[in-house]
């Protein structure tokens, strides 16, 4: 056999104690006591891979909102629909938030959780018979409130919508907190991936035309942030990632530079946002990003107790 086991007596051997290790037992997380504050119980967590990373991003946007830079929220549908609206417009009216960013499904969980205080269909059940998405009342609300402002973004005309129709719901909407507070509401939506689209009485050219002047209005909150501001994106796949990422390239087209924060977090990691939200929009330039991974009802309301913990301090 033209092989016999290697001889090992020469290895080099090295120093435990002078070798750089990526754990410190001053990283460990510690038990603290039932009755500890927030803060406490935080600063308690391991500062280790996410925990580390958790606190640099808490640390960025508080930066941010002392600075009065912007940060921009996005939301996917499920964070509405997952109880976080009211948390939402707490941000808004804190000023912890600056702006709001969603897809189409978010217009329809608020204007439904808002007007009559439920929403989210049984999917299985509804398509067997045809009747998913066929709530007429939801129809006509937003597309009704669509068609009557043909010059204001679909975001805005859904929250004014509201704000006259004075729901009981109001409050914790997070559309009609944006037009109360004269906060921009941007949002992208794709013909055909929300319910209201089902309906004869959708408008192409009303959609189009308000999904347009949404989409510049992110654009210029995006050319602001680009010089400190922070992007979180909560739960959008696909069109939020896409819609940021142009809005980036139109904001520096025009002249806008600097360094900035950005995060994504959903229950798994995906093409568009770990690309277009955490990766590309910082290449050559000294911003970050981050992606975390779990459910929005935990990490939403954890992050921002943290922000607004360090913020106090």
């Amino acid at each position: 056999m033209p092989y016999e086991p290697i001889d090992l007596a020469r290895l080099q051997v090295t120093s435990l104690e002078a070798r750089p290790s990526k754990v410190s037992a001053d990283d460990r997380g510690r038990t603290v006591a039932a009755e500890a504050s927030f803060r406490t119980w935080f600063d308690a967590l391991p500062n280790i891979l996410a925990g580390a990373a958790l606190r640099e991003l808490v640390a960025r946007t508080a930066r941010a909102i002392e600075r009065g830079r912007p940060v921009l929220v996005g939301l996917g549908g499920h964070v509405i629909k997952v109880g976080l609206g009211g948390m939402v417009c707490d941000l808004l009216r804190d000023g912890y938030a600056t702006a709001v960013a969603c897809n189409g499904a978010v217009i329809v969980h608020d204007a439904e959780l808002a007007l009559i205080g439920k929403t989210s269909e049984d999917v299985d059940m509804a398509l067997q018979d045809g009747t998913f998405g066929m709530s007429a009342q939801t129809a006509s609300f937003v597309l009704g409130a669509i068609a009557r402002e043909p010059g204001q973004g679909l975001g805005r005309a859904v929250g004014d919508a509201l704000l006259a129709a004075n729901p009981p719901g109001e409050r914790d909407s997070v559309l009609a907190t944006c037009a109360r507070h004269e906060l921009a509401a941007c949002v992208t939506v794709a013909i055909g991936t929300d319910i209201v689209h089902a309906h004869p009485q959708a408008d192409g050219a009303a959609l189009g035309r308000g999904a347009l002047v949404d989409f510049r209005l992110l654009c210029s909150v995006v050319s602001d942030l680009l010089d400190g501001g922070v992007y979180l994106n909560f739960g959008s796949a696909v069109l939020l990632p896409e819609a940021f990422l142009k809005a980036v390239s139109v904001a520096r087209n025009l002249g806008a530079r600097g360094d900035f924060t950005t995060a994504d977090f959903d229950f798994v990691r995906q093409y568009r946002p770990q690309t277009n939200v955490v990766r590309r929009p910082h290449l050559g330039t000294g911003g970050k990003g981050f992606a975390f991974t779990g459910h929005h009802e935990l990490l939403f309301p954890l992050f921002w107790q943290a922000v607004r913990t360090e913020v106090a301090a």
